[in-house]
């Protein structure tokens, strides 16, 4: 071991000043023998860091590594998620993060008004197609948007009757749904109940 590497080893448990004096070497060349070892490190960084902080940079702190490997494939360079990680640790890269959007199903403040729940003392129904329950989910999807599902389920058989899918919640996605059960079903009576902030909160159908 060369006695600037056994100063840098020691220099945590003794001063600097006082180990170069003891091996008898200078301390402005122990200094510049340092600043020598961290140009090589930095030298010897690959490719795929110096595309890492400007893709980084270009998309503005937004980036995290699952992204950052998506865009640094497309840029040639093949790196796992672990070494991307290990590379901003040490540069001290930190990805913003957003809050998590969350759609909303519900409005209660819609201000339309609520029809009445027509399965209030009701008796339980005992066969199939006499009340349909209903309700409004988001689905997150592969490119980053939503989707909106709305499906009815008959309360005897926990089918689902019928369902529809759009990228937004108009009236039209309850409408549709409830349409599509009715097709193959045709009830003689049945109640429906759907969830609020999308034009109707409750409808009795019938059909002949």
């Amino acid at each position: 071991m060369s006695r600037y590497r056994f100063i840098e080893a020691h220099r945590g448990q003794h001063p600097v000043r006082l180990l170069c004096h003891v091996l008898g070497v200078p301390t402005s060349g122990y200094y510049a023998w340092q600043q020598a070892q961290q140009q090589v490190v930095i030298e010897k960084q690959p490719a795929w860091e110096e595309a890492l902080v400007k893709v980084f940079g270009r998309h503005k702190r937004r980036y995290g590594t699952r992204r950052l490997q998506v865009a640094l494939r497309r840029k040639g360079y093949r790196v796992g998620r672990q070494r991307l990680r290990g590379a901003m640790r040490r540069r001290g890269l930190h990805a913003l993060q957003p809050k998590a959007f969350t759609p909303r199903t519900t409005d209660s403040t819609h201000g339309l008004r609520c029809a009445p729940n027509w399965l209030l003392n009701q008796p339980k129904p005992t066969q199939a197609n006499q009340v349909w329950v209903s309700d409004i989910t988001y689905l997150p999807l592969a490119n980053g948007n939503w989707g909106y599902l709305c499906a009815y389920q008959d309360m005897v058989s926990k089918q689902v009757v019928g369902w529809h899918v759009m990228a937004t919640m108009p009236e039209e996605l309850i409408t549709t749904a409830l349409q599509r059960a009715f097709w193959p079903n045709r009830p003689c009576r049945a109640y429906s109940s759907t969830p609020t902030g999308v034009g109707s909160t409750a409808a009795m159908c019938t059909a002949n």
